[in-house]
């Protein structure tokens, strides 16, 4: 055994020993649909300077969203209830008292001036010192952000950067200006920045600012001796501090998951019975290598568990779909390896069992990392720039690229290298699963099929399928759910000892199969739905009336807004828009600007696709609907990008003809892998998608229809397009070269 094996065997080893320990001493978090949580009720109040109508409880609600999120509570749930209330749901905590502490004073910021006498103050400053403070010059509804920074090459330090909006900008320029009148050293210099009555900081102002003129633009920085906790927990401070209005705990109550516990059960089971198919279909298509690529996909869910529990994330159902996508890859990791090693077995027959399975390996790594990469950027960026489950999802999907990468390319390597060494399977290559090329690649290998010789046609029919797509959306528009739309909700009790499961099929048979129900407190059972008339609010208590056995009683009826409102829809456009861009960019960058175009068409032709099966049989497009469709897009173009490596090698590697003829090879190439891949990939969601349950249908749905897509779509309408825009930006026929400082020539940095 070569050093290297040895190293990646002992590495293996070592990460999943120590991902066990993880695993049996650590418990997941688990978010709100799963496990429930603890729910506040708040109400804001009218202030001297701002009336708590609609718009000010809306952007309290968002400042509050940032201040949970920064106080490490993941994913929670917060909607507008009527005008003047903002339900607030915290996922994994059943403690009122601890649900207190994590959410933190819900206080109200202000900036004030400070008076030169102190004389008669009962207010101290964060020294402890007397200070008098005048009239708030800039309230919280005025500041627009603050962050935490530092200059190392001015050494400078830690430093707190506040960003005004609005008429703040103007009040922090004549706060500023009226406190650069008095002398340095006198405390009428200082500004006060004042959260929930307390002082927490009041610098001066710098002796550069003239009396009269203040500080200008819509920023400033606080300096001082800030260590880089004391900068960011101030930064936290202002931040999360800067409410609007004030707002009040009206109520506070444990509720129960959004799903229900047999839905739960059903899903687990679901996943179980699909990974063991699927790692059943390995096993038979790759014999040994199969059954060892299963024991990795094995260990991969071990390490992606721990690593989970490892960082605090909070495990829900639009999280979990990252996995069902890490799943997927780490499958087809596997596939392409062995696939490449049946090559070389092909070619090679004599050469030893260990050189051919690392050969294998080898040749995949290009495809490996490139498809890998793509999707690692989109996670980052989506986890960075987004918030709620988009972000949710973001970071369950970089931890499952993660830990596959590991599975295939260390795990799976070391047990096919160790056992390729073994003497009684080198006298038998048949049972190694690589000494055959397999039933599909001979077949096609006979045939020779042209698939993209009439790329015209698959890029017609491509056309034809978005316009139909496009005619769904513009005919029957997007059933959005109530997390996009806003909706009522409703509460009931006397429910006498109704199951929550009981009663969402109450709830489902008089056709509101989407709302959302869960306990809330003390026998009682929320509903919420979309935007209904009363009549329909009236089926609903009758409904729930005849599953109890009694009338129930209606304590709560409220419209609500939306809690993918508008700043978390902005913030997944974006972060969604940001992504695209830079995947389009590394593909551009690692191949050429046809192949980054055209596997981004190709995506976007998925995903729109999806869109208009869904418009055209009204399925609701909900939370979990918008985690399939970010899986699908990582689906799309990690299946796009297998099929380019193999493409760009053989038309460097020498392959005659035009480019549509090196790609029809390098298509039927990848054939047999994308099939075993998908069929793999499909033994998961068929399973979800027959006994997940009414919460898991549709979601398995749009992953099924992705994948069948997304396939189709890597193999007719990206390469037929690549073979199209090519010939406005043609690939060299030779790998790009640079020469080095000593005259010699090396391969450029762009390829591998």
């Amino acid at each position: 055994m070569t050093r290297a094996a040895l190293f990646r065997l002992l590495a293996s080893i070592a990460m999943v020993a120590t991902a066990a320990v993880v695993a049996w001493d650590s418990s997941p978090r688990l978010g709100l649909d799963l496990s429930g949580g603890t729910q506040f009720v708040l109400e804001t109040r009218d202030t001297e300077q701002r009336k708590a109508d609609k718009a000010a409880t809306d952007r309290t609600l968002e400042v509050l969203r940032g201040r949970v999120d920064a106080l490490g509570v993941a994913e929670p749930t917060l909607v507008r209830s009527g005008d003047n209330r903002i339900i607030v749901e915290l996922p994994g905590v059943q403690d009122p008292t601890e649900a207190a502490d994590t959410i933190g004073k819900t206080a109200q910021l202000a900036f004030h001036p400070v008076a030169s006498d102190p004389t008669g103050s009962t207010q101290v400053d964060e020294t402890g010192q007397p200070i008098k403070l005048g009239k708030p010059a800039v309230i919280g509804d005025q500041i627009a952000g603050a962050d935490a920074g530092n200059d190392p090459e001015q050494g400078s330090g830690w430093y707190v950067t506040v960003d005004f909006r609005g008429e703040g900008k103007e009040n922090w320029r004549s706060l500023t200006a009226d406190a650069a009148c008095a002398a340095p050293g006198d405390p009428a210099r200082r500004v006060a920045i004042v959260l929930d009555g307390e002082v927490i900081s009041s610098p001066q102002v710098v002796q550069e600012i003239q009396c009269g003129a203040g500080m200008p633009g819509g920023s400033t920085q606080i300096t001082g001796s800030f260590t880089i906790e004391e900068a960011k927990e101030l930064a936290l401070l202002i931040e999360g501090g800067a409410l609007p209005v004030p707002v009040e705990i009206a109520e506070q109550r444990t509720v129960g998951p959004t799903l229900g516990k047999a839905a739960i059960e059903a899903s687990f089971q679901a996943a179980v019975i699909g990974i063991i198919l699927t790692g059943l279909f390995i096993t038979i298509v790759y014999r040994l290598a199969g059954l060892l690529a299963t024991i990795a996909l094995a260990c991969y869910a071990l390490l992606s568990y721990a690593l989970l529990v490892a960082l605090g994330a909070t495990l829900t159902l639009p999280g979990l779909a990252g996995f069902v996508l890490a799943i997927g890859m780490a499958i087809d990791a596997n596939v392409l390896t062995f696939e490449r090693s049946r090559e070389e077995y092909a070619d090679n027959p004599r050469l030893p069992l260990a050189r051919i399975a690392t050969t294998g390996f080898e040749r995949a790594w290009t495809a490996l990392i490139d498809s890998n990469v793509t999707t690692l950027l989109a996670a980052g960026l989506l986890f960075f720039l987004a918030a709620g489950p988009v972000k949710g999802f973001g970071i369950t999907l970089t931890i499952g690229v993660l830990a596959s990468m590991v599975s295939a390319l260390v795990i799976a390597r070391s047990l096919v290298e160790l056992a390729s060494r073994w003497r009684w399977l080198q006298r038998r290559p048949a049972a190694t699963g690589f000494s055959s090329l397999g039933p599909v690649r001979t077949w096609l290998r006979r045939r020779d099929p042209d698939l993209v010789g009439r790329g015209r046609v698959w890029l017609g029919i491509s056309a034809a399928a978005s316009v139909v797509a496009l005619a769904g959306i513009a005919v029957n528009g997007l059933n959005l759910a109530v997390e996009f739309t806003g909706g009522r909700i409703t509460e009931y009790s006397d429910v006498r000892g109704l199951s929550v499961d009981d009663a969402r099929d109450a709830v489902a048979s008089v056709g509101q199969a989407n709302a959302v129900v869960q306990s809330s407190g003390d026998d009682e059972i929320s509903v919420r739905t979309g935007v209904i008339d009363d009549r329909e609010v009236s089926r609903i208590r009758d409904a729930l009336s005849g599953a109890a056995g009694g009338d129930v009683t209606k304590v709560r009826d409220e419209l609500i807004g939306a809690s993918m409102g508008p700043t978390l829809r902005n913030q997944a456009l974006i972060a969604l828009g940001v992504a695209i861009g830079a995947q389009l960019l590394y593909l551009a960058f690692r191949f050429n600007r046809a192949f980054g175009l055209s596997a981004v068409v190709a995506m976007v032709h998925d995903v729109l696709i999806v869109l208009g099966v869904f418009a055209w049989l009204g399925k609701p497009i909900d939370g979990v609907f918008l985690a399939a469709l970010l899986t699908i897009i990582g689906l799309s173009v990690n299946d796009t990008v297998v099929v380019f490596d193999r493409i760009r090698e053989r038309w460097w590697g020498g392959d005659k003809g035009s480019l549509a003829s090196v790609a029809n090879t390098a298509v039927l190439d990848t054939v047999p892998r994308t099939i075993n891949t998908g069929l793999g990939a499909m033994f998961i969601l068929a399973a979800l998608a027959v006994l997940g349950g009414d919460s898991l249908h549709d979601f398995a749905l749009a992953l099924l229809l992705g994948l069948v897509v997304g396939t189709y779509s890597s193999v007719f309408t990206a390469t037929p397009l690549l073979v199209v825009l090519n010939r406005r930006w043609p690939m060299p026929r030779s790998r790009p070269v640079k020469t080095v400082r000593d005259g010699s020539r090396e391969d450029s940095g762009a390829v591998v």
